[in-house]
């Protein structure tokens, strides 16, 4: 089967990110094999100007909604699209040359009706957006399986950087309208539906992520909502790792009220940790400010993640959901 692809990129008051994602994918490799559909979800600053220059040099479609939320918009996007296997970026990805041509090798010798492919951080990201990088893909943070080969179970692909094929579509109808969680929630369903996904390791997007401790930790707390949800959606699919973000928060407070009362010994186990973290991703970053600045990014996750899976497992009423 010959694959033609179509871009979907749901965008929400982000111009300047969809030109410098516009102009990564205006060079790649296997660009005649593509379409892309920018979706303006309800933004009041739009990226229409942004769209025209690019109108002589890619096939680019824009549209415009009322807002739903990005898997709402992706869905809109894949009714909207001509291609048979749908690519979903978020705006505020940049793509290296090959990445296409690495979709499409992949694909070709090993078909699958999804794909998630993994993050990295770019030279020109600032020391934040490093240590945020670090935080969301390290051994150290998330036991390394996002990206990896060797993960545990099935890969979940991402929606910041994840393909689905037409039929997969049709039969699943897509993106469902939670807020958070909605793409680990689709790849559940393409499982049940028996497709199948697949990590593509080479496809790599350079992903900036958030710009604040305060704007990370409030996206952490989305994806820890969003996870009992799941579980109690998905009662087969509950692990307890997911519980240990929590567990992290909690032993570290507990940790602090220990020293109080001069007992060090469990605060000195996540001292030892910190150095570790420290040391990891000031080697990785080559940069000492990146491995200070990821301690403070890997505590914001443990924290933001871990407050929000405790919030929606004990005090959110499922009626809500």
């Amino acid at each position: 089967m010959k694959l033609n692809f179509s871009i979907i990129i749901p965008v929400y008051n982000r111009p300047d990110e969809v030109d410098e994602l516009l102009s990564s994918i205006q060079i790649q490799e296997s660009k005649d094999l593509l379409e892309v559909i920018i979706v303006e979800d309800g933004s009041e600053v739009k990226s229409d100007r942004i769209v025209e220059k690019y109108q002589s040099k890619l096939p680019v479609q824009y549209y415009e909604k009322a807002n739903s939320g990005p898997g709402g918009s992706r869905n809109f996007g894949m009714q909207k699209a001509k291609g048979n296997y749908f690519i979903f970026l978020d705006s505020d990805t940049i793509l290296p040359k090959n990445y296409l041509k690495e979709v499409v090798s992949q694909l070709s010798a090993n078909y699958t009706d999804g794909f998630g492919g993994p993050d990295a951080a770019h030279s020109n990201f600032t020391p934040l957006q490093k240590a945020i990088n670090y935080s969301m893909t390290s051994f150290f943070t998330t036991g390394g399986i996002r990206g990896k080969k060797k993960g545990v179970g099935k890969f979940q692909p991402r929606s910041f950087n994840m393909g689905l094929s037409k039929k997969a579509f049709e039969v699943t109808k897509g993106f469902s309208d939670m807020r958070a969680g909605e793409d680990i929630d689709l790849s559940f369903r393409l499982w049940k539906s028996g497709f199948e996904t697949q990590l593509i390791d080479k496809a790599y997007v350079y992903h900036k992520r958030r710009n604040t401790i305060k704007s990370f930790f409030d996206q952490t707390f989305a994806f820890g909502t969003a996870r009992p949800k799941l579980n109690r959606m998905y009662p087969e699919t509950k692990k307890i790792t997911y519980w240990f973000p929590s567990l992290f928060a909690l032993g570290f407070d507990f940790s602090l009220l220990l020293m109080l009362f001069g007992y060090w010994h469990l605060y000195a186990f996540f001292g030892c940790y910190f150095i570790a973290v420290f040391s990891d991703a000031t080697v990785e970053n080559r940069s000492l400010k990146v491995g200070f600045l990821s301690i403070v990014t890997s505590l914001t996750q443990f924290f933001g993640y871990g407050l929000g899976f405790l919030e929606s497992q004990f005090f959110v009423k499922k009626s809500t959901e």
